[in-house]
């Protein structure tokens, strides 16, 4: 999550790109992040370059649509989702690869799922698009042999568990418990 930065910089408006596509070496070609669910292509670009960008990674045969703030805000939030859920279902499971929790632990990771998204739903005052937990599953699919792991604490699984951290000092309940749970157990936090 890396909008308190952008916002710490004035920079709320800058432009962005949600880049789903990998390289799985040096000199391979670089994988889309197209799945059964989005055949169109996840890789989003915002901002005023954001059509110069997407033409560049046409030109470059990847897919990357462009869309408008709120759009790509709720696309953000859904691959913010996706890496926390799965990388800390992973993490619990040592040696599982992204596909490996999406066919083995798909229980688990369905109810991270679930609770990220209303946490983070919650938090910035929007709905997700129906389907939320297909969406990510069918990404995992597609790039089913990426390993798990916890990284990138603070802008990952670390704005989750900020949430968590603000509600309990209010004196609320715990938006993410089954996070917190899971964060606690591999001694993350």
């Amino acid at each position: 999550m890396l909008d308190p930065w952008f916002e710490s910089k004035g920079l709320v408006d800058a432009n962005q790109v949600l880049a789903y596509f990998a390289v799985s070496k040096l000199g391979e070609p670089p994988v889309d992040g197209i799945t059964d669910t989005n055949p169109e292509g996840l890789t989003a670009a915002f901002g005023s370059w954001a059509p110069a960008v997407a033409a560049r990674l046409q030109n470059g045969g990847l897919t990357c649509k462009v869309l408008e703030k709120e759009a790509f805000q709720k696309q953000m939030l859904e691959k913010l989702i996706w890496i926390s859920a799965f990388m800390l279902v992973g993490a619990r499971h040592p040696g599982a690869s992204v596909g490996a929790v999406e066919k083995e632990y798909r229980y688990e990771v369905a109810s991270l799922i679930s609770e990220l998204a209303s946490a983070a739903a919650a938090e910035r005052g929007l709905t997700f698009d129906e389907g939320i937990e297909e969406r990510l599953c069918a990404y995992s699919r597609a790039v089913a042999h990426f390993p798990t792991a916890i990284k990138e604490f603070k802008w990952r699984n670390g704005w989750f568990y900020s949430l968590t951290e603000k509600a309990l000092a209010e004196g609320k309940p715990d938006p993410c418990p089954l996070h917190t749970a899971w964060l606690k157990e591999i001694k993350v936090i």
